[in-house]
């Protein structure tokens, strides 16, 4: 990084604030190029995510420095847990003074941290802005689109993403860099194939199986939907890989009477090991907008169980079908599997977004 940017950098205090599974991610690469430019940086994890293997494993899987704060918020619903959030984050922020406020995603955490700051007239910049799915209905639209409204820097992973905030009416401090979790996907990767041992512990051959992930609530909270999710998952022609959220397990339990014996549920598995089932899969049925976009960084076929995506290039590219909870949609989407698209376009940058955004936070708003 050139000098003159780890110099003008040295006073200035970026707080980073995340709280779920795919945020650890996202920020691994981002929290290494601001240390290295020079910035001060303070990570503020409001405990969204509390399970280890949804939170701690990742930050030690993938080197992400300690949280300076654990805020400890946990589950609850969406008004209680945002606003334990608000509150906490708020109460941080007056004691740090931080000059910029980075937020990621789509969580609560998110909303929480964009709001907290904006009301401290702090900047607010959030990366991964301007995805839509136009389904209010999901909380994490309703997310989006106030966090970006209320953002004073908006870092776009996409051209889909620059064209729906300019039909908003956002065009100011608005910057496309790519996706930060291609550059996540590409460099952890590499150390993946050297270091995990997932598909020999679980007996699985390449391309030998199907991988599911099931976390939504109007999936997992809804009995129905779940078991017709489940009962397709049954039905494929080779084994299904299921690692099981949380919050799936508690509703299968509950609700699910039928014995799901063509899959295998195991924990959730660390990032490394996700990366090497994703790569390995004969496809993967998802509701995960983050494991959508991996199952296109690896050319897997992705059959996502919702009825709209965020992520509108990889069903436009005919690597993703959308099929909701449907059970028939869902066997005969299997169909498409044997004959994916020949041409596979970057839709997601050069693998070096991260960059990108911190050169930028550097030269034009720290």
């Amino acid at each position: 990084m050139p000098q003159v940017l780890e110099s003008s950098s040295k006073s200035v205090k970026i707080a980073t604030i995340v709280g779920a599974r795919p945020q650890f991610i996202k920020i691994a690469l981002v929290s290494k190029k601001l240390r290295q430019t020079g910035f001060h940086e303070v990570v503020i994890h409001t405990g969204q995510h509390y399970d280890y293997n949804m939170s701690k494993a990742f930050f030690d899987e993938l080197n992400i420095p300690e949280p300076d704060y654990h805020l400890r918020v946990g589950s609850g619903s969406h008004g209680k847990q945002t606003g334990l959030m608000l509150r906490r984050i708020e109460q941080v922020l007056c004691k740090e003074k931080p000059n910029i406020v980075l937020v990621y995603g789509d969580t609560n955490s998110t909303l929480a941290g964009a709001l907290a700051a904006a009301k401290l007239n702090l900047t607010v910049a959030h990366i991964e802005a301007g995805l839509r799915s136009f389904n209010r209905a999901m909380p994490e639209e309703i997310n989006r689109v106030v966090t970006d409204h209320i953002s004073d820097v908006l870092f776009c992973p996409t051209e889909t993403s620059v064209r729906n905030l300019a039909n908003e009416g956002i065009s100011e401090g608005v910057y496309l860099v790519g996706d930060v979790m291609y550059d996540s996907a590409l460099h952890y990767g590499r150390l993946a194939e050297e270091h995990s041992t997932i598909l020999d512990k679980l007996h699985l051959d390449a391309k030998g199986y199907f991988l599911a992930t099931i976390h939504r609530p109007q999936n997992a909270d809804s009995p129905d939907n779940l078991s017709n999710i489940i009962e397709a998952l049954n039905e494929l022609p080779l084994p299904t890989i299921l690692p099981l959220h949380p919050r799936t397990k508690r509703m299968m339990l509950k609700n699910i009477p039928t014995d799901p014996s063509f899959c295998s549920l195991i924990p959730p598995v660390s990032y490394l090991d996700m990366l090497i089932l994703e790569k390995n899969a004969s496809a993967i049925f998802t509701d995960s907008g983050g494991v959508q976009k991996e199952a296109y960084f690896f050319k897997v076929p992705c059959i996502t169980l919702r009825d709209e995506t965020e992520w509108v290039e990889t069903v436009e590219s005919g690597w993703n079908v959308l099929v909701g909870p449907d059970k028939d949609k869902i066997l005969s989407a299997i169909q498409q599997i044997d004959s994916p698209p020949s041409r596979h376009k970057q839709f997601y940058g050069n693998g070096k977004s991260s960059s990108k955004i911190v050169e930028i936070i550097a030269e034009e708003i720290a």
